[in-house]
């Protein structure tokens, strides 16, 4: 079985299709690396990019759309819902196949170095490979946002694990790290109040006593002039999707909103789907084994 790495760039351009397309084409066609999906919000200003391939042919393509993002995205001029502090604004390495955390931790570093040392951008390491416990946690490394970096990465205690601790105002900060498999998932409500969105995703969000495994924002969108509650949910096997979209849709309720709808953004096990389907259709004695698609492919 051939050694699989996933790798899961986060742009900070969701807007001008030149840039994402150009972006994009560090990965497209690159021999032993497939291009999974790439899904740009226009709200959130940002692109996900997903790859899969060989950890070392991951980690060249990684570096090569860290550089082309730092050439063409301007940090300075950047404006979207969704935090952000660098034009590559996070970099999760994922075992896939035949790959264990521990390589994804080293992958993870040696591109951090070489964004680091090459391109002269501060980085931070995080989730598995933090250096500390207080850079694990994403929403914490990020926190104060592009604007607040210029100060934070001169404090001691937020030293740049690689890179100047001089901010490259064009290209911000990068987090990059090896994490578990992550579902993007937002729900919208029928409301542009933004304060009924945000006391949701605070009752939901794990680090104010919600679901352990949940980050959540209540975000606007202005485009249809309603509100979301935006969250990571990062171990789905742990806290599954039905149980979070459940608890927002009572939670709604006490405000007289409703839900409308909700996204995936980028990919996801097709297992995170699989719970929701058993839990909702309460189907007995189900087996992953009876899906169509995993008997073809087998």
């Amino acid at each position: 079985m051939a050694k699989l790495v996933q790798c899961v760039p986060n742009f900070s351009e969701g807007r001008d299709n030149e840039i994402i397309e150009k972006i994009v084409d560090e990965v497209r066609g690159v021999e032993g690396i497939k291009l999974l999906d790439y899904s740009p919000d226009k709200d959130h200003n940002r692109c996900v990019v997903t790859f899969i391939g060989e950890p070392e042919k991951v980690a060249e393509v990684a570096f090569n759309a860290c550089k082309k993002a730092s050439e063409l995205i301007d940090m300075t001029k950047h404006k979207g819902e969704h935090p952000r502090m660098g034009a590559t604004d996070v970099m999760p390495f994922i075992p896939i196949s035949d790959v264990t955390m521990d390589e994804c931790i080293e992958l993870s570093k040696s591109v951090a170095k070489r964004v680091g040392e090459e391109l002269g951008i501060s980085v931070f390491l995080y989730e598995k490979s933090a250096s500390a416990p207080h850079r694990t946690n994403l929403a914490k490394v990020r926190k104060g946002q592009y604007e607040g970096m210029k100060e934070k990465i001169k404090e001691e205690m937020w030293k740049p694990d690689f890179g100047p601790t001089d901010l490259n105002e064009k290209a911000g900060v990068t987090a990059i790290g090896a994490r578990m498999p992550l579902v993007a998932f937002n729900v919208n409500l029928d409301t542009n109040n933004l304060d009924i969105a945000k006391k949701i995703a605070k009752a939901v969000r794990g680090s104010s006593g919600g679901f352990k495994n949940c980050k959540a924002l209540g975000i606007e969108i202005k485009e249809r002039d309603i509100v979301q509650v935006s969250m990571n949910m990062v171990d789905y096997t742990k806290t599954p999707l039905f149980r979070v979209f459940d608890a927002i849709e009572r939670e709604a309720n006490r405000y007289g909103v409703n839900v409308i709808g909700s996204e995936v953004i980028g990919l996801l096990p097709t297992a995170a789907l699989i719970n929701c389907a058993d839990y909702y259709l309460k189907i007995e004695n189900f087996s992953h084994d009876q899906l169509l698609e995993k008997r073809i492919y087998e």
